[in-house]
């Protein structure tokens, strides 16, 4: 909340160049403001300290304990041939156990005089091992005497602040700088309305930022954090409420199916009836269609509720009040299975205009990337004169050559595979601006989607269509029992024998050596772990094919084939013609065989929480139950096991999606990087802080009402525009 030229003043004016070229190296701290909205992450106690016991491996690590004895050895190196070399040992204890410490050379003596037993100190290094025994090497240190000026000014608290810090800072320099420009809180602008605060009960800003850097006491911690989480909470609401409240001011056009139209004929021929879900959902996306100003709602679903079903009533209603309806999907693949499944979906209503097409029916187009000059030239122009009442496509469908006759709707499937600027071409492309309907299957939890997509309404489909069979979810711990991973090909051999077929889904392709990107990506501390490559889909074929598999008609499809391949091997997998097809995540989303009945997973522990339920959802879509089985040789006590056992234990995907978030953090919910990337929330979890979230959206809906311009609130004005910087504001404008 970088209101005032106080809070503004660039770090190297107050602590020299140094120092702040590091805070903004590495911490992306560059004003007095952002320092003092750097939280500690946790706060120390004297006396009742990091425990020494339970410290990770490889981190670095902030500890206080008391020097239990320190000895100085000599010894013989290449360097010191004669026995001149010198190492500094150092005991630290905390109670709950004990470290050692070392230095070498010429950095033995100052330790060595000040580290005596007894003495307390701060130290931060990186844990190692040698010997079988945790150390660090080189720590730097801090020591709390109780006596020097300076000392018992900066530990004033019995509460030590511990701060996000790096190897190249340290916590207590960070605790020194803050120090340093603490007196600037008192000139920080309240975002909050005083209303709002005194009724909650909330601390004034600077109390709380203070309170935060300098506790006294637990309670202290507590108000300050509940204070700014709210901060945070309501920021954030109140940008989205004023999106909602910009949008309902757009003008559009009303559309409602006439009742003897291509929807109502659409219903009769339904061999199948809807959901309770499906049609309440329906009818929620029917009232907005019919109103003046643009619908924005996001339907989310389970795998295989429906969705597709509900968006294509949706399309048709459209076009029976005489405007046309987009779909946008991620691939190829996708675009041309949903333009399959709803050609078939219509029968002779997909065909308007040709012979023995229904009388009141319309156009289905497709439009990708790849497509033939001819075809293109057709659907671009089907699109002009309106004959194509429905177009599905890739984001080729954005580009500048396609104009649409009136474009009344456009339906985003997977939107978080489209940047918002993508889905803003779109909308611009209308006479005014059309309805819009993005659908996820990913389903998100209720508070992260306040957050993430607070400008949307959402519809929730939670029961699946008759039908639909049970998956078995099971992780199968190769490393451990290899006996496992063998009676798994058996299964897949059985199920083919009983007529269906199989996926087995690698992380990998298995020809990127050619892609000089791949090649400079550092690997990943598990990668690093496992010293393995993820398995690959063109070697496990090969191998599968020539062992457990053999005899059986194996398959590829992966991303990188050209798009009339993919084409093709779907076709086959979908008429029965081939047994297993192995791929990469390209069959995640919509993918539809219902013969399919099993699925194997390599390497399940390199996909997410969401990934693997997306995954898994392929299978068990027709009347055989499913069978899901997680591959993974990581050991039973890791976390990515205890992920995979979470996969296979529900088949609630909502649940999964909380045990997801929690495990990953938020990543920045303003920005397009919804994963674990660095936070804009610092205080406030989506997950836990539900109520606060909920409430924050209500008072801001209320005070975007009442002043959408924000007039009377000057701080939290400028807060928003802290909170918004250039690209996260055009990112909430095109939402």
């Amino acid at each position: 909340m970088d209101l005032v030229p106080a809070l503004d003043e660039p770090l190297k004016k107050v602590l020299g160049p140094a120092t702040a070229k590091v805070m903004a190296e590495h911490l992306g701290l560059h004003t007095v403001g952002d320092l003092l909205h750097h939280y500690p992450r946790r706060y120390e106690e004297r006396g009742q300290l990091t425990h020494l016991a339970d410290l990770p491996m490889d981190e670095h690590v902030t500890v206080v304990a008391q020097v239990a004895d320190a000895r100085l050895h000599t010894f013989a190196s290449s360097r010191a041939p004669r026995g001149k070399g010198q190492r500094l040992e150092v005991t630290i204890t905390d109670g709950s156990g004990r470290l050692q410490l070392v230095f070498f050379g010429n950095g033995v003596h100052k330790p060595l005089k000040e580290l005596l037993p007894g003495t307390h100190a701060m130290f931060s290094g990186k844990v190692s091992v040698f010997n079988r025994r945790l150390q660090l090497a080189h720590p730097a240190y801090e020591l709390l005497r109780g006596d020097s000026e300076e000392a018992v000014e900066s530990w004033a608290g019995s509460l030590i602040p511990i701060y996000p810090a790096t190897a190249k800072l340290e916590s207590w320099k960070i605790g020194k700088a803050v120090q340093t420009v603490l007196p600037s809180v008192q000139e920080a602008v309240d975002p909050l309305p005083p209303a709002l605060r005194e009724g909650r009960g909330l601390l004034p800003l600077p109390e709380a930022l203070l309170k935060i850097h300098r506790p006294h006491t637990k309670a202290d911690i507590t108000a300050a954090r509940d204070r700014l989480k709210w901060d945070e909470a309501f920021v954030l609401q109140v940008a989205l409420a004023r999106r909602r409240h910009a949008d309902a001011q757009l003008p559009a056009i009303p559309r409602k199916p006439r009742p003897d139209g291509l929807l109502a004929a659409f219903d009769a021929r339904l061999p199948f009836t809807l959901t309770e879900g499906q049609r309440k959902v329906s009818k929620e996306i029917f009232d907005d269609l019919a109103t003046e100003h643009p619908m924005h709602r996001l339907l989310q679903g389970e795998v295989g509720s429906g969705k597709t079903m509900v968006a294509l009533r949706a399309m048709l209603a459209v076009v029976d009040a005489g405007g046309q309806a987009a779909m946008l999907a991620p691939t190829e693949v996708l675009a041309q299975q949903h333009h399959r499944s709803v050609v078939e979906m219509m029968g002779e209503l997909a065909e308007g205009g040709m012979l023995g097409g229904a009388e009141q029916g319309t156009k289905v187009v497709l439009l990708t990337g790849s497509m033939g000059a001819a075809a293109r030239r057709q659907a671009l122009l089907d699109l002009v004169t309106g004959e194509a009442g429905i177009v599905i496509g890739t984001h080729a469908l954005i580009e500048d050559k396609v104009q649409f006759h009136d474009l009344g709707l456009v339906v985003v499937d997977e939107q978080h595979r489209f940047g918002v600027e993508q889905r803003d071409a779109l909308r611009g492309k209308g006479k005014q601006p059309p309805h819009l309907l993005v659908m996820t299957a990913t389903p998100i939890p209720r508070t992260v989607a306040m957050t993430v997509f607070g400008d949307l309404e959402t519809s929730v489909l939670d029961q699946l269509p008759a039908g639909r069979s049970p998956i078995a979810s099971h992780v199968v711990p190769a490393a451990d029992k290899p006996h496992f991973l063998a009676r798994a090909w058996e299964r897949v051999r059985e199920e083919v024998a009983n007529g269906h077929q199989a996926y087995v889904v690698c992380p990998r392709i298995g020809d990127e050596e050619s892609d000089p990107k791949s090649a400079t990506k550092k690997p990943s501390p598990e990668d690093e772990a496992e010293k393995r490559p993820p398995l690959a889909v063109l070697e496990v074929a090969d191998q599968l094919a020539k062992g457990p598999l053999q005899g059986l008609r194996v398959e590829v499809l992966h991303g990188r084939m050209h798009p009339d391949d993919k084409d093709a091997v779907m076709r086959r997998f979908a008429a029965g013609e081939t047994d297993v097809l192995v791929a990469t995540t390209v069959i995640e989303v919509g993918v539809n065989v219902p013969n399919a009945t099993v699925m194997v997973i390599m390497d399940a522990d390199r996909f997410g929480v969401s990934q693997l339920h997306q995954l898994r959802g392929r299978v068990g879509r027709g009347s055989a139950p499913g069978l899901c089985l997680l591959v993974t040789e990581m050991p039973e006590a890791s976390p990515a096991r205890q992920r995979l056992n979470a996969v296979a234990s529900t088949l609630d995907g909502f649940e999964l999606s909380r045990i997801d978030l929690e495990q990953r953090r938020e990543g920045d919910v303003l920005g397009q990087a919804q994963s674990g990337a660095r936070t804009s929330l610092k205080v406030l979890a989506v997950i836990e802080d539900e109520e606060i979230i909920a409430e924050a959206r209500e008072e801001a809906t209320k005070i975007v009402a009442a002043d959408p311009d924000l007039t009377t609130l000057p701080g939290l004005r400028t807060a928003l525009d802290a909170l918004l910087d250039e690209e996260r504001e055009q990112y909430l404008e095109k939402g």
